[in-house]
């Protein structure tokens, strides 16, 4: 971890020098990072987005395969790879800042190593000295952070008794801001907050909490806004039912948060909070970029609705007017009598267009209405009419033809 750990405490020093304020310097931090991370937030917001651009028909892929998991399972993949949208992408580049926090705090925790490139030896013999002058805390995991407010005052006092310090020139770190120490922890007890310095540090974590969940909402409410249907228009449902799936993601990450605020010292919930902050703008700007490409597909979507709703609204028009110039029914010409003769039987009023739907023809089976007419019976079981040839059922049939006659046997023709 030092090949992260060394370059972020080099980067974390020269800014503390570039603006004189600890926690200045760790706003900056977070806004370098942010800008670093860039494309690959990028690719996040893309991949989330396609995801909620797809929600509207995996609602539909789960109406019609709800009760099939696995072929609903295998209708989503397929749909996944025809959309080319990746499910894991969008949650997978949001964990990598959380992963950054690692390294970052052990570069907030050991400033004696990190930011003034002590060896770390050396920085754990100033650390043990000054804990003999002054109580550092219960917490002997940030005590390196605690001591280093003190070396400056006892400067003299350390190089005497650490001959190895003789050489070398120690830095002395301000880790105030805005009257807080950025190597206090905060405590969760507000009650016990009788001052700014510890009320205000209350609040870091409790403010940072907030702005991640506002944060995680304006997200998922601005990734929300590409979720159209086949028309081009908002599926509230498909919004609603996405918004549901990711309400816990929604409040896990403040909660987190949260918890490492009063865990830890003040500097991570700075770093944690401005974090926060710079992803809302982040998330703003880079919405209204990709979200003009999808409004274009959008307005496509409308403007064919329009049309067939236009073709549909010719269609019903010239059924109006049919309806009017028949209103007892327009029956078509074609229609065979037998069909006729069941519809009058049935009293079901006359066919547009004098077809009968499978419906229909179930409910005139039903009521035993559609009778079937019997075909005329040939006499004396002659079924073509030429006692020849009776079983000849062609119309057509001579019995003369290709110049003899066909009813008698070859040897007789």
């Amino acid at each position: 971890m030092d090949i992260i750990r060394i370059p972020f405490g080099y980067l974390l020093e020269w800014l503390y020098h570039f603006s004189g304020n600890y926690g200045l310097a760790l706003i900056l931090f977070a806004l370098l990072l942010k800008l670093i991370l860039l494309p690959l937030s990028m690719k996040s917001k893309k991949s989330m987005m396609k995801i909620s651009r797809v929600s509207p028909k995996m609602k539909a892929l789960e109406a019609k395969y709800g009760d099939d998991k696995a072929k609903y399972q295998q209708e989503v993949m397929k749909l996944y790879k025809e959309e080319g949208v990746n499910p894991t992408g969008g949650c997978l580049w949001s964990f990598i800042p959380l992963l950054l926090l690692i390294p970052l705090y052990q570069v907030v925790r050991q400033p004696m190593v990190y930011l003034m490139h002590l060896d770390a030896d050396l920085a754990q013999q100033i650390t043990t000295y000054i804990g003999q002058l002054v109580d550092l805390g219960p917490r002997t995991y940030y005590h390196e952070m605690m001591a280093v407010s003190y070396i400056g005052q006892y400067h003299d006092q350390l190089v005497a008794a650490i001959p190895a310090l003789q050489n070398v020139s120690l830095d002395v770190l301000n880790f105030n801001f805005l009257g807080m120490s950025m190597s206090a922890i905060p405590t969760w007890q507000f009650w016990t907050c009788t001052e700014w310095a510890t009320l205000g540090l209350f609040l870091i974590p409790v403010v940072s909490a907030a702005s991640n969940l506002l944060s995680m909402w304006m997200s998922q409410k601005l990734n929300g806004t590409v979720a159209t249907d086949d028309k081009g228009e908002k599926d509230q449902g498909a919004i609603d039912a996405a918004a549901s799936t990711n309400k816990v993601m929604m409040f896990t990450m403040p909660l987190v948060s949260l918890y490492i605020g009063y865990q830890m010292p003040a500097a991570i919930s700075i770093y944690w909070l401005a974090q926060a902050v710079f992803g809302v703008v982040q998330e703003y700007i880079l919405t209204n970029h990709y979200r003009k490409v999808y409004d274009a597909e959008d307005a496509i979507k409308r403007e064919r609705a329009a049309e067939q709703a236009k073709i549909e609204a010719e269609r019903e028009r010239i059924r109006e007017e049919r309806r009017a110039q028949y209103p007892d029914g327009y029956v078509n010409p074609n229609t065979s009598k037998k069909k006729l003769k069941a519809q009058e039987k049935a009293n079901q009023g006359p066919v547009i267009e004098g077809k009968l739907t499978p419906e229909q023809r179930e409910r005139l089976k039903q009521k035993g209405t559609l009778e079937e007419e019997p075909e005329e019976e040939p006499e004396d079981g002659i079924v073509s009419g030429d006692p020849d040839r009776p079983y000849a059922r062609g119309r057509a049939y001579k019995p003369v033809r290709h110049g003899r006659d066909t009813s008698k046997p070859l040897e007789d023709a």
